[in-house]
This record gives structure tokens, C-alpha cells and sequence, in this order.
């Protein structure tokens, strides 16, 4: 069970190093910089997954294109910061009786932890005369999300010394859907291939309308999803062989679809998604955005388990033990012999993708100063989504010719309000930058959010004219 929160903790640290929702778009350090305020600002292949339509806007790049663009995300509303950092730094870490209980008070939040990493590999984007914009670009992305009521939170830190197994009896054990009410374990894990179209559509002096349309091909890597509520559960499971996980006996279940360790990614599950776009130009100041994105679904087969509502079991185990939370949480709650819950083999499981809605406002005030506002509305629940609707308002500023600085104030999401920065370096055909989603919450010991975005190798040639 290391291994999952090796490869966690390595997507978290790889984006990092070469750099999630995704609950804001960590993949482009521009859009970080203004705390994921994107719908009227992106542009080129950093319009892929927020609005399609933006390939076609004047003043974009006739061809642009980067490589290891990306960013990483870890936030709490309810842990501080030297928690946090415990668990992605001391994996080894044994934790004491005061500090897991101490810890089964601070998870007790429905936003006890929020991450995400997104990495783009390569993005290309060109236009042409008559023909519209093109777009490319393959990407990694993961995301993760737990929430847990009381219950819940006692029964990882203190296993079968939790309060809720007292005097504890098979017989009159409560069911899943009594006890973990509220409770949310979420993680997924995308490889995605994504490909957008654009074109203008309607062109006057002072009024321009550009739609677009975007594909993606996704495999998955790896999928966790539990969610509780009163009379109602969900949770299956379907991880990639990277992992190497020990199934014990169900290889030999012809209802599992084991997957062997090969080579790559190997992914357990496929699916398609569809982006939709319009972008309207007014004169030369306002812009306006509106997009729905993730339209879709995946289909989940290789080493696919799944759960049904049922009493709860007790732990054999007193808990998680050490700071290596990830793999002893998705041991507990997902499908480890010690869980909560009895796992079964499944040939598949079909699920939608995480849709948005978004709309944006923006005023481009001249070459130096834009401002704009963003709207993003969850349509589903599923792993991968954003927890809550997300309002924010950005700003770009050139003080400078070869200095853009971004900022702005955003909320919601699942990590409540933040104060972004940027600072990127531009010329006419370079740049670069770095960017963080909140400042404040790198330095709050409450509620701490630690985001970091970067780009080193970002190109762009000439310009879309009217």
C-alpha cells in the first residue's frame, strides 16, 4: 500500500518539480497567478479544458507551444500546516496516542484535505487563415479529495480503539450509511490526450464571436471513490499495476479483471470528453466567456472493486500508525483486507466526468492592464470535481515592457478564500514564470493551502489579427 501513496506523492512532487481540479488550473501558471481566473484570460493551448472558443480571439499566438508546464496543490480547512507537512515529508514517522487524536479531531471536516497536480508534457497551438485554431496537448492529471464526520475521522486514527466500536457487536453493528454519513474519499488520476478546434463566427468592427469544441481521449491510471451519506453509499475502486497491489485470492475471481504489472501507465479505465465554448469580443475592452467543460464519462474494467451499503466491520488494526497517510487511509477505506468495508469484484463501472460550468467577464483595460471575473459551477459529484462553486476576480499587470504581475482574490472550490501572485517574464516570442494560488495560505498555519505553478519553456510567434 506504500506504493499509492508513493505515486500520490509523487504526481504531487513531479508537477512541482517540472512545473492539478482539477479544482483550479495548476497546469498553467498564468491562470494560478490569478488564483484560477481563466475564462476571458487564457489563450492559445492554455484555453484546452476552459474554453475552446479562446483559440479563435484576436491578439492570441499564431502558433504556440510549451513543454512541463504545470503546478501542484495541497490545502485544508481543517489541519495545519506542520500536519500537512508531516505527511509529505516523514512518511516513516510513528505517530503517538495524542497525536492521532489530535489528528481524528482536525479530519473531522467535509474539506479535511484537498490536492491536486496537474503536468502538461507538451502543448502545441497554431491558427490558419480560413481554416480556425488547432489545439493539442497531453497532460497528468490528479486529483484528491477527503471529507470525513466523526465516525470517521476516529475510526483512521484509532482503528479499533475508536469510540464508535465499543462494546462492539456484528449482530447490531450500525450500517456504513449510519455511521460514515458525510464521509468522502476521492482520488483519480487522468492521462489525457486532449485536441480543441476553434473558429470566428461572426466579425464586425465592434463585435466579434468565436466558438469552439474540444475532445479528449482519458486513461485512467487509478480511481478511488467513496462517498457517504445517510442511505446512501458509493464506492468502488480501480487501480493501474504501478501500484502493485496484492489482490491475494480475487485473481483468481473470473469476475476480476486483473490487470498484470506491464510497462507505462497501464491504465484500468477509458473515456471521452467534450468541451464547449463561446467567446465574444466587444470593441476592444470586454470580453465575455461561457464554457462547459468534462462533458463525458469513463469506464472503469481492470482491477475494478466495488461496495455495497452494509454494517460496519471493525478494524483489526488501531489505525493509521505512522505519517504514511495516504496508503493507510486508502487501506482503511478503500480496498485493503483491514477496511471498513468488503470490497467485491466487478467487470465494469461507468462514471461521469467531472462537468463545469463556467462563465467570465474581463475588461481589457490596454496592453498593460486586464481584469476579469469567473464563475465555475460543479454539475456533478463525482471523484474529481470541484467540492463548491468557485468565484474569483484577476488582474494582469504590466508594470513593465518584459514583466507581467498577476493577482486577483478567489473562493470556494474547496479551499475557501486566497490571494494569489504571479510574476512571469515576457518578450514577444518568450516566456516564463511562477506562480502560487494563494500567499497567504503558503505562511497560515489555519487552514494552509501551499500551491505552486511554473513554466520554463513557452513560446509564441506572431499574432491573431482582425
Amino acid at each position: 500500500m506504500k506504493n499509492i501513496r508513493f505515486a500520490l506523492s509523487a504526481g504531487l512532487w513531479l508537477a512541482a518539480a517540472t512545473g492539478l481540479r482539477a479544482q483550479t488550473e495548476l497546469n498553467s501558471f498564468s491562470i494560478v497567478g490569478r488564483g484560477g481566473v481563466a475564462n476571458t484570460f487564457a489563450n492559445d493551448y492554455q484555453a484546452l479544458g476552459v474554453n475552446p472558443a479562446n483559440l479563435a480571439r484576436s491578439n492570441n499566438a499564431i502558433v504556440a507551444f510549451t513543454i512541463g508546464e504545470g503546478g501542484v496543490g495541497v490545502g485544508s480547512e481543517s489541519l495545519t500546516r506542520a500536519q500537512i507537512r508531516t505527511f509529505l515529508r516523514n512518511s516513516d514517522q510513528p505517530l503517538t496516542t495524542a497525536e492521532k487524536r489530535d489528528l481524528a479531531r482536525s479530519f473531522t471536516s467535509d474539506n479535511a484535505l484537498n490536492l491536486n497536480a496537474d503536468v502538461t508534457s507538451v502543448a502545441i497551438s497554431a491558427s490558419f487563415p480560413i481554416l480556425g485554431s488547432f489545439a493539442f496537448s497531453n497532460r497528468q492529471r490528479i486529483v484528491g479529495h477527503m471529507a470525513l464526520n466523526q465516525n470517521a475521522a476516529e475510526i483512521l486514527f484509532l482503528g479499533q480503539e475508536a469510540p464508535i466500536y465499543a462494546n462492539y457487536d456484528p449482530a447490531t453493528s450500525p450500517l456504513i450509511t449510519e455511521a460514515l454519513a458525510g464521509t468522502a474519499f476521492q482520488g483519480t488520476w487522468y492521462n489525457e490526450f486532449n485536441f480543441a478546434f476553434a473558429r470566428r463566427l461572426i466579425t464586425l468592427p465592434l463585435f466579434r464571436l468565436s466558438g469552439g469544441v474540444g475532445y479528449r481521449y482519458i486513461q485512467g491510471v487509478g480511481v478511488v471513490d467513496v462517498r457517504v451519506e445517510s442511505g446512501q453509499l458509493e464506492a468502488y475502486s480501480a487501480v493501474s499495476p504501478i501500484f502493485k497491489l496484492d489482490y491475494g485470492k480475487l485473481v483468481n475471481n473470473t469476475s476480476f479483471n486483473f490487470e498484470e504489472r506491464a510497462s507505462g501507465l497501464q491504465p484500468v479505465g477509458k473515456g471521452n470528453g467534450f468541451d464547449l465554448g463561446v467567446a465574444l469580443e466587444a470593441g476592444k475592452m470586454l470580453r465575455l466567456g461561457l464554457s462547459v467543460t468534462d462533458l463525458g464519462k469513463m469506464t472503469w474494467e481492470g482491477n475494478l472493486l466495488t461496495a455495497s451499503d452494509q454494517k460496519l466491520k471493525k478494524l483489526q488494526s488501531d489505525g493509521v500508525s505512522s505519517a504514511d497517510f495516504l496508503s493507510e487511509a486508502a487501506r482503511i477505506f478503500a480496498s485493503g483486507t483491514d477496511s471498513v468495508l468488503t470490497y467485491k469484484p466487478s467487470q465494469e463501472r461507468t462514471a461521469q466526468l467531472p462537468t463545469k460550468l463556467r462563465a467570465g467577464a474581463g475588461l481589457r483595460i490596454s496592453n498593460s492592464l486586464e481584469l476579469g471575473l469567473d464563475v465555475t459551477l460543479p454539475l456533478n459529484e463525482v471523484a474529481g470535481n470541484i467540492t463548491a462553486p468557485f468565484v474569483g476576480a484577476g488582474i494582469d499587470y504590466k508594470p513593465v515592457r518584459y514583466l507581467r504581475l498577476s493577482s486577483g482574490v478567489a473562493g470556494g472550490a474547496g479551499y475557501g478564500f486566497a490571494l494569489p501572485l504571479g510574476v512571469a517574464f515576457t518578450t514577444s516570442l518568450y516566456e516564463f514564470g511562477v506562480s502560487t494560488r494563494d500567499l497567504p495560505g503558503l505562511l497560515s498555519d489555519k487552514k494552509p493551502y501551499a500551491s505552486v505553478a511554473a513554466g520554463f519553456v513557452r513560446f509564441r510567434f506572431g499574432e491573431i489579427k482582425d
